[in-house]
């Protein structure tokens, strides 16, 4: 019999903001963990981190991810954006931005 394997991702909300910004940080209000990616493992992959910029409309939904940085590169990606694009964001009236650091661990 097969045991799944287990796909979980850790995301820590690492803020990369210079003490102006501290200010206005938008609150999230839902936070969608994103899948560790089948392809990954079997690649052998166990582990990684994505820094990406979310764009924020004035109602707090997520409207864009920009990926910044990634290790390894491209391997995390499309997870990082299907799933930062579930966030939500206390509505603050105008369009933000808002940096974040997604670690992935595989835990088989």
């Amino acid at each position: 019999m097969n045991k799944p394997l287990s796909r979980t991702a850790l995301a820590l909300g690492a803020l990369c903001l210079s003490a102006a910004a501290l200010a206005s940080v938008p609150k999230i209000i839902k936070k969608v963990p994103p899948e560790f990616p089948v392809e990954a493992s079997r690649q052998s992959i166990t582990s990684g981190t994505v820094k990406a910029k979310l764009n924020i409309d004035a109602d707090g939904k997520v409207t864009g991810v920009d990926i910044l940085e990634a290790e390894p590169r491209k391997v995390f990606d499309k997870a990082v954006t299907r799933a930062l694009l579930d966030w939500r964001f206390e509505p603050s009236g105008e369009k933000q931005t808002h940096e974040v650091k997604l670690v992935f661990r595989n835990e088989d």
